[in-house]
């Protein structure tokens, strides 16, 4: 089973997420909070494997929160907003949350990027994750972080780090470059070893803050 508590401000909103997620046979929500400090004290209580993580709330807003929660190594975090323009989504995926949602995603979305969150994967938004970094890159899209950072990577990790960067799964980039999916795999375990990255979400952070890629192309 999948263990997940659920937080947000608005108790309609916790309701609307405990249905469809008490709907899936293999995901039990174990609790709920409506700000950040009590999300923290309920992660560390009940050691769930995923908490669905408001971003703007009283108490303890969700940025500070899944930074507590990622740093304790008491659950993964999985951030929800209803902006896909929010400062607050950007500096939670710098604080180690394992991806974002809008608020209106499908159902069936929300719960398979659930799943993948709770095996350790991470889940990416390309077209929002451009516009979100397109806000935070510096002037003239120049990039934030010293370019040298990945002078560890060969011409294909570069070239693998590119596609992740625009959201592909390790099956399109595999059928893209012309190569098995297991190479990928293994490619992609180089590159987050070697630029100690935890997942593809840190990835694609770094990617565009070092001007890899480029906000709003491709």
């Amino acid at each position: 089973m999948i263990r997940v508590v659920v937080v947000d401000d608005q108790e309609l909103m916790r309701v609307g997420f405990r249905m469809v997620l008490g709907a899936q046979a293999d995901i039990d929500v174990v609790g709920e909070a409506g700000d950040g400090a009590q999300a923290v004290r309920l992660a560390e209580e009940l050691r769930p494997d995923v908490v669905l993580m408001d971003v703007r709330m009283p108490v303890l807003d969700g940025v500070e929160a899944t930074k507590r929660i990622v740093a304790a190594g008491t659950a993964r975090v999985l951030v929800m907003t209803t902006f896909d323009l929010d400062e607050y989504v950007y500096a939670a995926l710098q604080g180690g949350a394992s991806g974002f949602l809008l608020k209106d995603t499908q159902p069936d979305h929300l719960v398979s990027a659930l799943r993948a969150v709770a095996s350790g994967d991470a889940v990416v938004s390309p077209s929002v994750t451009r516009r979100l970094l397109d806000r935070f890159v510096g002037p003239g899209g120049s990039p934030m972080r010293d370019t040298a950072e990945l002078d560890v990577l060969t011409d294909r990790e570069r070239e693998v780090l590119v596609l992740i960067a625009k959201g592909m799964s390790n099956l399109e980039i595999a059928e893209a470059l012309f190569l098995s999916e297991a190479t990928v795999k293994t490619h992609v375990g180089r590159i987050l070893a070697k630029l100690e990255l935890r997942d593809r979400v840190q990835a694609v952070v770094l990617a565009y803050e070092t001007g890899l890629a480029r906000p709003g192309l491709g």
